[in-house]
């Protein structure tokens, strides 16, 4: 093990990325993904549709703390890719890296698209992905140390379980390869096994809700991989995405910490790292997973590749300058698709949308409101008061968000679907996101009334989507309602 521990380094680098999040934070808007959870944590439960509970509520009560400031919201998912960034230096050090494998560790993730594409926003893959640098962190010491350091893996764990459930993934890839490539010790220490009872006890509330729920998560990850879903990718796209995950001039930097992890006898205690690599990615790809499922396994793979590449680097000042050039090209890469610093209207031309898909999800919601809310207005006979029906949750909880007092909002999709369906009374339905195809399977009037434009020309899911006035539903709103259901 390297003698020093480089926490004050570390801790710098840390910091300046959670900085850098933090004074771009409140630029551009919302995510749809955010306004959901704050939807989600306003109806608190031990489970939703998509996920455990702690990030929606986490997110509820941030933005009650906030009172719509976007920079106080997103503080969590700033401190969270700090601390990412921190724990890749703390591994290199575990795995017995000098002070500068630590610092360059660090400086591989802070410098990482995946670090800013998920700390600028509120979103499981933020925490997911400390979680699981958290747990290989951990791993790392409880394989070589034993004791009771397993409990704290099983704490990490269960509480990592109630954010996302990949980590169950994580667990079982890590498992399986400590079978096929050792220490397989490890299987008889009773450590290991009260640290597991620890996971599954916390995990247990949201399991239990899942089985009674009939298991939508299960049917929700069948429709993702069946490309229900704005991040969906077919399959043959996940193994090349892994190039750009981290940057793909650090790839060689990773795939040498893989190497290390498959062939070094110096981490030989830790191979288990390299098979779950490959297993995760037969599962991912075999199961429909999007390719940032494995991104949590980047901090360790950056870790163990930091010596080597020092030691490459050592060899000519060219290679430091190559070095030194990656580093730099990818940060600004990164910053320029994945924070908002190019202007609004600027983001069809400069391309980022079609690399970043979320950036275009966070533009144009307080107009969206407003023009439906003006429908809703204009269709507002005496006291009768047409509702909202949004085709995504998205939608919907930005009428929460910015409009929240012009109808009662309702949305098929996922969890907001649970918390339907409208009064049998209602007659009149102000709707957006849904076809009119679709529509005269359960209206007998459906009418235009508005296109949506978010006044800034970008291209986004919600750009020239028709706004529809309709009438008459053709059969009670409890019949309809399971068959309007969207997963995805």
């Amino acid at each position: 093990m390297a003698d020093v521990a480089a926490r004050r380094p570390l801790a710098g680098i840390a910091i300046a990325v959670g900085l850098l999040l933090l004074v771009t934070a409140s630029r551009y808007g919302y995510h749809r993904d955010e306004l959901y959870f704050i939807a989600a944590g306003d109806h608190p439960a031990f489970g939703y549709t998509d996920q455990p509970p702690l990030v929606p509520l986490l997110a509820w009560a941030m933005d009650a703390i906030s009172a719509g400031s976007l920079t106080v919201f997103r503080l969590p998912s700033a401190i969270a890719a700090a601390l990412t960034v921190f724990l890749t230096g703390l591994i290199a050090y575990e795995l017995g890296g000098s002070r500068r494998a630590q610092i360059l560790a660090s400086v591989c993730m802070a410098v990482a698209s995946i670090t800013y594409a998920v700390g600028h926003l509120v979103s499981t893959t933020t925490y997911d992905l400390l979680v699981w640098a958290a747990l290989s962190w951990l791993l790392i010491r409880a394989v070589r140390d034993d004791g009771r350091i397993w409990l704290v893996v099983g704490v990490v764990a269960g509480i990592g379980l109630q954010v996302k459930v990949l980590v169950a993934f994580l667990l079982f890839a890590v498992a399986v390869s400590i079978v096929l490539a050792g220490p397989r010790s490890v299987l008889r220490s009773r450590w290991m096994w009260c640290g597991g009872l620890i996971a599954v006890a916390l995990w247990s509330p949201h399991l239990l809700w899942q089985a009674q729920n009939e298991w939508p998560q299960v049917q929700l990850a069948d429709s993702i991989a069946a490309g229900n879903s704005g991040t969906s990718e077919p399959r043959w796209v996940f193994l090349p995405a892994q190039l750009v995950l981290v940057s793909p001039l650090l790839f060689p930097i990773w795939m040498v910490g893989w190497w290390q992890f498959a062939r070094s006898n110096e981490l030989r205690a830790w191979r288990f790292f390299a098979v779950s690599y490959v297993v995760l990615a037969v599962v991912f790809i075999a199961t429909g997973g999007k390719p940032y499922y494995i991104a949590g396994l980047y901090p360790v793979l950056l870790a163990a590749g930091a010596e080597p590449t020092l030691r490459w680097v050592e060899r000519g000042r060219a290679r430091l300058a190559l070095l030194g050039v990656a580093v730099v090209g990818s940060l600004a890469a990164a910053v320029f698709l994945f924070l908002p610093v190019v202007p609004v209207n600027s983001l069809n031309d400069a391309g980022i949308l079609d690399i970043n898909y979320d950036a275009g999800e966070t533009v144009g919601w307080p107009e969206f409101a407003d023009t439906v809310a003006g429908v809703v207005k204009d269709n507002t006979s005496g006291a009768e008061r047409p509702i909202v029906l949004a085709g995504n949750y998205g939608e919907a909880g930005a009428m929460l968000r910015y409009r929240p007092n012009a109808a009662s909002v309702f949305s098929v999709h996922n969890s907001f679907w649970t918390w339907g369906p409208p009064p049998e009374d209602t007659s009149t339905a102000v709707v957006v996101g849904m076809s009119q195809d679709q529509l005269y399977r359960w209206f007998e009037r459906v009418e235009p009334a508005a296109t949506i434009d978010n006044g800034a020309g970008v291209d986004n899911d919600e750009q020239g989507e028709q706004i529809w006035v309709c009438s008459g539903p053709i059969e009670p709103w409890a019949s309809m309602w399971p068959e309007m259901r969207r997963l995805g």
